[in-house]
This record gives C-alpha cells, structure tokens and sequence, in this order.
C-alpha cells in the first residue's frame, strides 16, 4: 500500500514538473514572437554602402584635410543606398582622441539622391542643397580637419547613414542629438577609416 502511495506521489510530482516546463515554452516563445522583440531581425534590415574618398591616399589622410594644412574637407562617394532612401547623415570621430572620442564633422538631412561630397564644403549651418551642418568638438560648424597631439597616429572614422527620412533637427546639432534622432529611421550604413599623424 506504501508503494502504491508513493508511486501516485512521485506520478504527481512528474506531472506538475512537466506542466510547468510547458508554460516556460509557451512564455518564451510568446515574447520572442513580440515584435519589439526581434532585435535580431531589425539588425538584419540594415544594409552596407561602400564609402570612399579620393582625397584620402591608401587610408593616409594628406595635411590639406587637418590643421597642419588649408583644414579643408575632403572628397567622399559612396554607392547605391537603398530606393527608399530619403535623407543621409555623416559623423567623423576620432576615436583616439585623448579622453573622449572626438568628433570632427556631423552632416544630415543630405537629400537621398547624393552620391558624393565635393572637398572643401563651406562651414554653414545650412547648404544650397538644404542639407545642414551640425556642431563639432572644436566648438565650430561643419568640419574640423584633424590635429591631434603629437606623436602615435590617430584614426578618423567616417560614418555615413541612409535614412527613411530627414531629421527634425536645426543647424547645430551635436552627434548626440542626431544619433538620437536616427534611432529606427537607418536602413543601411558605410564607413572608410583614415590615419593621420603629427
């Protein structure tokens, strides 16, 4: 009678341990079914461009574009982003930079049909072409060639950003306002990476 007794107990105890493994299951595959939770498949959407600049010789950056030269930016293109495309972002840091990654150039709302930059975009809040310049960390608009102290070369990164739409944002901004403002408009990206030393 004591086995039989047992035998029923332990039958019970597998039985709620199964019930409760299937709601586990269930409670799991519900919240990865949750469209807010597929941060794997909006990664997955966005798309690469190729980024490139005949100003910038292997991946040295010449005096001209920093402050030992004219300060001048340079030349950039970059191929196809995708048809729906309505608007581009560039920001160029330097991650080196002592402290604090150091930021040299933000540009938005360039329209979807750009496919370069010409060298030497003047300093302007807004552009002839309705694009706008945002602040850099020399406390200046537009860009900030590199001027790094003395000593192990530095890294600039230029990033730029197609976007499914233009930023509500003033000339002026700063990378952080137009990094917040591109949060789930970005369908594909590129980037080119220059060195320069002093």
């Amino acid at each position: 009678m004591r086995d039989l007794a047992s035998r029923v107990r332990q039958k019970a105890g597998e039985d709620w341990r199964w019930r409760v493994c299937f709601i586990v299951v269930g409670i799991l595959f519900l919240v990865a079914a949750a469209p807010g939770c597929r941060g794997s498949a909006t990664i997955a959407k966005e798309k690469s461009m190729q980024l490139t600049s005949s100003s910038i010789q292997g991946n040295q950056i010449p005096a001209k574009f920093t402050c030992n030269g004219a300060g001048i930016s340079p030349r950039l293109d970059w191929s196809a982003a995708p048809p729906e495309t309505v608007s581009f972002a560039l920001i160029v840091t330097d991650p080196d930079a002592p402290g604090r990654t150091f930021v040299h150039w933000v540009l938005y709302n360039l329209p979807g049909s750009t496919r370069s930059l010409p060298e030497g975009l003047p300093g302007l809040g807004q552009l002839s072409d309705g694009s706008r310049q945002g602040q850099n960390d020399f406390g200046e608009i537009g860009y900030g060639g590199p001027c790094p102290p003395p000593g192990s070369p530095h890294h600039y990164v230029f990033t730029l950003y197609a976007m499914d739409t233009k930023l509500n944002l003033p000339a002026g901004a700063t990378r952080a306002q137009v990094e917040a403002a591109m949060q789930g408009h970005i369908l594909a990206r590129g980037e080119l990476i220059g060195v320069f030393r002093r």
